[in-house]
């Protein structure tokens, strides 16, 4: 590596990490101010405030706000470097603006890989215990009990529960039917209480029934006032805590998918915007980091001022295109694949082209 890459690469990383620090304290400094009388009223030590909330709360950040902050950083060090009459030296020196590019895929790199795996492996699990924080200590009161559940639990097997009780692990007015490929009523189970063995990996059952119907239409009709029954269901299928996405990692996150997909539900398609979000927005930290080299590599009149007006711009411009596909996903039929995907085919073909433009 020569010395022009690791003088390149050290301005990047280093004006990221303070760019970055320096931003999550004043959020820190504001959440707190925020959401210091429900730590106090809820007797939050400051060193689970510490610990617990705000260690993981700076993963999610740093992952959601990166593209942004490697843009602002790229264009603030680069803008300096071309008013110092840097890169016009480098170009002068017979380095070819192709290859002054490299140190800069080297940071965006670095970044990617640390911004996937934080994505997709540790944010899930500082999510759990951010969702256990502020149930706990911020919200006045935690969600233990839903109501009017249905859902596919098998491919032709529907299951229907009035009520859910998360912490008792106990289902009102439970309903389980199976149907034949046409439709046709098959079985139908249902209690008028379901409790979760945790020993016996059971359901007990109250005011059992059981009503089968064969091929010639005959009826077959069985009761128990108490029963014990698998039903093929765990307690984590009735708790919709448990289906919160972004609690998962991402091999988890794919069996959701695949679940939810046999049962026919309406949360898929906000899982696969997850998903892809997870696997293509690294993608958006090296297509900024080019934007940002193409905009303020050129000496402009206006200085860093307006290299960092153009940046600011072009960025939010970016993020609301980012939300307009999304919306497009999630209500309309724009697949969630091409939801992700295409700003950063429209915003990679623009940074190619400002490349392309650029004064070599």
């Amino acid at each position: 590596m020569l010395r022009l890459d690791r003088y390149i690469l050290g301005k990047y990383l280093t004006t990221f990490l303070m760019a970055l620090a320096l931003i999550i304290i004043i959020v820190i400094t504001f959440d707190v101010s925020e959401k210091l009388d429900k730590f106090l009223s809820h007797n939050a030590t400051l060193w689970q405030i510490v610990s617990i909330y705000y260690f993981n709360f700076i993963p999610g950040f740093v992952n959601l706000y990166s593209p942004l902050f490697i843009f602002i950083a790229v264009i603030f060090f680069t803008s300096k470097m071309a008013g110092n009459s840097e890169i016009i030296a480098i170009l002068s020196s017979g380095i070819r603006y192709q290859r002054m590019l490299r140190p800069y895929m080297y940071g965006a790199v670095i970044v990617a890989v640390v911004v996937f795996i934080l994505g997709n492996f540790v944010i899930p699990i500082s999510n759990r215990h951010l969702i256990d924080f502020e149930e706990q200590y911020v919200k006045s009161k935690a969600t233990n009990y839903y109501s009017n559940l249905h859902f596919q639990a098998e491919r032709g097997v529907q299951v229907y529960a009035e009520s859910y009780d998360v912490k008792q692990m106990r289902a009102f007015k439970f309903r389980r039917e199976v149907l034949a490929p046409d439709g046709r009523l098959l079985q139908r189970e249902t209690a008028d209480a379901i409790t979760y063995d945790t020993a016996a990996g059971m359901w007990k059952c109250t005011q059992y029934t059981l009503r089968t119907i064969d091929s010639l239409r005959n009826e077959t009709l069985t009761r128990e006032s108490m029963a014990s029954k698998d039903f093929h269901l765990l307690p984590e299928d009735l708790n919709v805590l448990s289906t919160r996405v972004e609690t998962m990692n991402t091999p988890q996150l794919v069996r959701y998918i695949q679940r939810e997909e046999m049962r026919g539900t309406g949360t898929v398609k906000a899982s696969k915007i997850e998903i892809y979000q997870r696997l293509l927005n690294p993608l958006a930290i090296i297509v900024m980091t080019f934007i940002g080299v193409a905009i303020a590599a050129r000496k402009a009149r206006g200085g860093i001022g307006m290299h960092l007006a153009m940046g600011i711009a072009i960025a939010f411009s970016f993020i609301v295109f980012m939300k307009v596909t999304t919306v497009f996903a999630t209500n309309g039929n724009l697949s969630p694949f091409m939801a992700v995907l295409l700003p950063q085919v429209v915003y990679g073909l623009a940074a190619v082209w400002l490349i392309y433009k650029a004064p070599k």
